[in-house]
């Protein structure tokens, strides 16, 4: 959209394992936290110190998201460029939450200290095939929705999730 800010961040995914899920109409969703602490050197102590660290979520959407869920472990260094977004949304216990999250447009992996083997996908993702395969395991099974259990965070959000938060 014309006149969105573009912002860059670089850090470490910390989740243990990324989350994906995919909406009822099939479109893979990645998401992960990417923590990022700035560094200044200290003149009167002549050290390096760390600054306050900024966890922020990240949405990946469709193929890439796939991509991301597949590829991406606690610990890699990323490079992620998007839009920031907020979104409120009410808890369990009624009090009323935001977050700001960014969707993504880019994510890399950064090479600084790792290397890297790039497998070049068929662009045809599997999660639509395999969200309509689920759906259909579960309706043998009398279960509405595979994907529809409420997240851990519970609440209603407003926006692209109905009235949950992505996860």
């Amino acid at each position: 959209m014309a006149g969105e800010t573009v912002v860059t961040i670089i850090g470490n995914v910390v989740d243990e394992q990324v989350s994906m899920r995919f909406t009822p109409s099939g479109a893979g969703v990645c998401k992960f936290t990417v923590a990022s602490t700035p560094r200044t050197y200290n003149r009167e102590k002549q050290a390096w110190e760390d600054g306050a660290t900024l966890f922020l979520p990240v949405l990946v959407w469709r193929q890439q998201g796939e991509n991301c869920g597949e590829t991406l472990n606690r610990g890699m260094r990323v490079m992620v460029q998007g839009r920031l977004s907020q979104r409120s949304y009410e808890d369990k216990q009624g009090v009323k939450r935001t977050v700001v999250e960014m969707e993504a447009d880019e994510v890399a992996v950064s090479l600084r200290s790792a290397t890297a083997q790039v497998e070049k996908t068929s662009g045809q993702g599997g999660g639509r095939q395999a969200y309509q395969e689920a759906r259909q395991a579960s309706s043998r099974e009398g279960l509405e929705d595979p994907w529809g259990s409420s997240p851990a965070g519970g609440g209603q959000a407003s926006g692209a999730w109905g009235n949950q938060p992505p996860f």
